[in-house]
């Protein structure tokens, strides 16, 4: 059913979206606490560093053997800025969403939103489309 390559690529995934949500967690903790700066606001910034470790690992770690160095990575920047845009939006607007009408502590909304962002969107978004294995070389691999 699963291949174990992909079950240990998607492990590799999580531990680059841990890395890469605990600082952008962390960053937007100490932005809206320590700065004062609306919720929505720090999700913005703080999802811009986190996204760029996240990227980082996952070009250079994650991805390496798929696509990693054989693909242009200006490419893959453009794309992966795109997921990000997507992913902060959808992570403002849900923890908004959670505080507004359910009156979730943003801090635990960001959580739950988290979790369908990063399963539901960001993961097949950055492995099937930003990260992915061309025709020509998945020919190549098979070899």
């Amino acid at each position: 059913m699963f291949r174990k390559k992909s079950i240990f690529t998607f492990l590799k995934a999580q531990v680059a979206a841990f890395l890469g949500g605990v600082t952008d967690y962390g960053v937007m903790i100490l932005l809206t606490e320590i700065f004062k700066l609306h919720f929505t606001i720090s999700i913005l910034i703080s999802g811009t560093v986190g996204a760029i470790i996240n990227f980082s690992i996952n070009r250079f770690w994650v991805f390496k053997n798929q696509s990693g160095y054989s693909s242009n990575i200006n490419n893959q920047l453009f794309k992966f800025a795109l997921v990000v845009l997507g992913s902060i939006s959808l992570k403002s607007f849900g923890t908004l969403i959670l505080q507004k009408v359910f009156q979730i502590d943003y801090r635990i909304g960001r959580l739950i939103t988290d979790l369908f962002v990063s399963y539901g969107f960001n993961y097949p978004l950055i492995k099937y489309w930003v990260f992915r294995i061309s025709p020509k070389q998945n020919v190549i691999e098979s070899n």
